[in-house]
């Protein structure tokens, strides 16, 4: 299959954005439920503010998508294409 550059460009920001292993773990919270930053923040021993900062990457590639409900915004996984990709790149990890 021939990729215009474009294309090309934008598949490889997408991996990019999958390039840190804060982010995979956030994906991998988000699978289940939505959550809000705070309950990320507590299930990755991480800081709100190091978590916001990856969600904000993971927003602008349209992997994840933000819920405000009063001073808390939720995020949840944007469709089934973030699933699939997640689960595809762990069974290649698991299995090669």
């Amino acid at each position: 299959m021939k990729l215009t550059e474009l294309k090309a460009i934008q598949l490889a920001a997408l991996f990019s954005a999958l390039n840190d292993a804060s982010r995979v773990r956030i994906i991998s919270l988000l699978i289940d439920c939505e959550m809000s930053v705070s309950a990320l923040a507590e299930g990755l021993k991480m800081s709100e503010s190091a978590v916001s900062h990856q969600l904000r990457g993971l927003r602008q590639m349209r992997l994840v998508r933000a819920r405000k409900e009063g001073r808390q915004v939720f995020y949840t996984l944007d469709d089934d294409h973030v699933v699939k990709l997640y689960s595809m790149g762990l069974d290649h990890v698991e299995h090669g």
